[in-house]
Order: structure tokens, then C-alpha cells, then sequence
């Protein structure tokens, strides 16, 4: 495996102790967030009294933000397996690593999808097959 250079690094990925800190510390803070908003959801939005929808148009449309609302929760629940997953890989020590090559992941591509666990390469080959068989 092709490691970055020397260093304060753990467990040969390449990445120095103080970025998978700083990693860490954005993967929880977006699972808080992901959690908080879902309880909130729980809490608040989901409510649906009849009382305060005079109408069959206010009913249909609460009933549609609400559909939307659980779509965007499945889509943060994906999310926060990813990110999950992401906290595991700085635990063991393959954060960084891609799943399919084994070659490191570029720091700019970690730094803009924390959750990724393919290189660049890897990700538009993937891309590409999909799009060919999708």
C-alpha cells in the first residue's frame, strides 16, 4: 500500500492522528445533527390534528409534507450508516483506505464526502458500470 509520506500517521493509511481527529469530531458532529432532527421530527412534525386543518386541500397537503418529511429521514437513515461506518474505519485504523483498490484516498476527496469509501478511480469506475447496466 502507497502511504502519503512520514510521519504521525495510524496504522499505515496514510492520514497524520490530528486529521482523523478533526474526521471524527465532523462525523459525530453530522450524526448529532442527523439525530436531533429526526427526534425533532418525531416530536413536532408528525403531529397531524384534524382541528387544525380546516379543509381537504390543508389535510392532502400536510399529508404530502409529511411523505416528504419520512422520505428525507430514509435518506439521512442511509447517511448516518455511512457515517457510522466511516467512525468504525478510524477505529480500526482503514480510514482512508479504499474498499476496492486498497490505494489511499486522496485527502481532497475525503475532505468533500467524509462517508466515501472508494477512491476517486474506483468511484467513477463504479459510476460508470452503473450507468452502462442502470
Amino acid at each position: 500500500m502507497r502511504l502519503w509520506g512520514a510521519g504521525t500517521f495510524m496504522d499505515g493509511t496514510g492520514l497524520k492522528k490530528k486529521d482523523l481527529k478533526r474526521f471524527s469530531d465532523i462525523l459525530l458532529a453530522k450524526k448529532k445533527e442527523i439525530l436531533r432532527n429526526a427526534q425533532r421530527t418525531l416530536n413536532e412534525d408528525m403531529t397531524l390534528d384534524s382541528d387544525d386543518l380546516p379543509d381537504e386541500m390543508d389535510l392532502a397537503s400536510s399529508e404530502y409534507l409529511h411523505s416528504f418529511t419520512f422520505r428525507l429521514r430514509g435518506r439521512e437513515k442511509v447517511f448516518l450508516q455511512k457515517i457510522d461506518h466511516a467512525l468504525e474505519k478510524i477505529k480500526e485504523g482503514t480510514f482512508g483506505v479504499c474498499e476496492q483498490c486498497g490505494e489511499p484516498i486522496s485527502m481532497k476527496r475525503l475532505e468533500a464526502r467524509l462517508e466515501t469509501t472508494l477512491c476517486i478511480r474506483c468511484k467513477e469506475d463504479q459510476e460508470r458500470i452503473e450507468k452502462a447496466y442502470g
